[in-house]
């Protein structure tokens, strides 16, 4: 089974171009579930013919049993229908057993977003006095002001930046790129950081640096997923009593706050660089929420 999840793996990775993340991701549900395998039938070498539809319904419902969000679940029983799918097609195995296992319904639930005066409180957090700091604006300027996602943050080279047009070119899922136009703030922040970088990494700059690299580690290597978390997670939580504070809050609230000013949800979507609406509408549903809510504060009929 190994064997077969590795070149699962390597069908993905190559043919399919999905990123190393999402690799990572089905990587480890998969690790799970020849683990739950090994526990409940042995460790001998499970034949992939006996997995059937029972068997995955006991896996989803160990993952109960050990509290797994519903989210989680259905995200490793994607996982497994995608590597199934991928057996019958290669005729490696005669029928899917994962074709009709339902996944688990989801609750409905909004993303996280700043408010507008905490966006623009945001952005003055980093000490532009230091180089870091300087980093850090323009990390986060980018973030709000573009609405792109954390890997294509961690990808941006400088020749994908275009400061007389104020665009960015990023490559997203499957390796589809497109260009998002960027505000003069976030430009202006990236120009001051490109010229503190080489301060900031120092001798690092000319030996083994990243040159191509917009955000860098004193190292001269990219920052890291992890290190671009930690300081989005900081800097929100100077100004905001929000519960998550990712980098995703930052698009959440680039897409609300568009909407909220009257953008067209077909451009948003362009912008986001989402596959379908129906993924897009769910900031449809932050600004009515939000609506309500200013409702029933300020209406003396609201209660």
């Amino acid at each position: 089974m190994q064997e077969h999840i590795a070149t699962f793996l390597q069908y993905l990775r190559g043919e399919r171009n999905y990123s190393p993340h999402t690799i990572s991701s089905y990587e480890d549900d998969l690790r799970d579930f020849t683990r739950f395998l090994s526990r409940h039938f042995g460790d001998e070498a499970f034949s992939l013919e006996k997995i059937d539809q029972i068997t995955l319904r006991m896996f989803l419902h160990d993952l109960v049993d050990q509290q797994f969000s519903k989210r989680s679940i259905a995200r490793k029983l994607a996982c497994l229908k995608s590597f199934f799918r991928y057996l019958h097609k290669k005729k490696i195995i005669e029928t899917n057993p994962a074709a009709n296992v339902r996944s688990p319904k989801l609750d409905k639930t909004l993303p996280a977003v700043l408010d507008e005066r905490s966006a623009e409180a945001l952005m003055s957090q980093p000490d532009t006095t230091t180089p870091e700091g300087l980093r850090d604006r323009a990390i986060l300027e980018c973030f709000y002001g573009t609405g792109i996602r954390l890997s294509e943050l961690i990808g941006l080279d400088w020749t994908d930046i275009n400061m007389h047009e104020g665009t960015l070119k990023v490559t997203g899922k499957g390796s589809k790129q497109r260009i998002v136009p960027i505000g003069r703030k976030a430009l202006e922040a990236l120009s001051a950081w490109r010229a503190g970088s080489r301060e900031f990494v120092g001798e690092k700059y000319h030996s083994d640096c990243d040159v191509r690299g917009v955000f860098l580690t004193k190292r001269g290597k990219r920052l890291s997923r992890k290190a671009i978390h930690v300081l989005v997670n900081r800097y929100i939580g100077r100004v905001s009593e929000i519960h998550k504070k990712s980098p995703h809050v930052l698009r959440h609230s680039f897409a609300t706050h568009m909407i909220d000013h009257g953008a067209d949800l077909r451009a948003v979507k362009e912008l986001l660089g989402h596959e379908s609406l129906s993924t897009t509408q769910v900031y449809t549903h932050v600004s009515v929420e939000r609506l309500k809510k200013i409702y029933a504060q300020a209406h003396p009929k609201a209660s």
